[in-house]
């Protein structure tokens, strides 16, 4: 799922790591951490790759507080967490080109 901005509270990620619970003997969330789960992600319990969700604003890597719980729900194993299929950029080109190609030959 995407971040909307519109409806959803959106934090730079250091304003995001400053919101979580400190872990590790008192210590903050350092904002690298947050880089490792938007570019490699954390392994869930089932085996999958979870990135956490951003956005940009301007120039500004942003998150949000529902794309963070999202990111946790999904870490811990609930099922009821659907993440859509992220398609790239040519991904969806290519789909568009499939599409038009099968009208053509329908006669459309």
């Amino acid at each position: 799922m995407a971040i909307d901005v519109f409806s959803e509270t959106v934090l730079t990620l250091s304003e995001a790591a400053k919101r979580l619970p400190r872990v590790r003997r008192g210590k903050k969330i350092h904002v690298s951490s947050l880089y490792r789960w938007i570019m490699g992600g954390r392994r869930s319990r089932d085996g999958m790759v979870v990135r956490l969700e951003t956005v940009k604003v301007g120039g500004t890597t942003c998150t949000s507080l529902e794309a963070l719980q999202r990111f946790f729900d999904r870490l811990t194993g609930d099922a009821t967490v659907l993440t859509p299929p992220i398609r790239t950029r040519r991904q969806r080109l290519r789909e568009v080109e499939a599409a038009i190609r099968e009208l053509e030959r329908e006669g459309v």
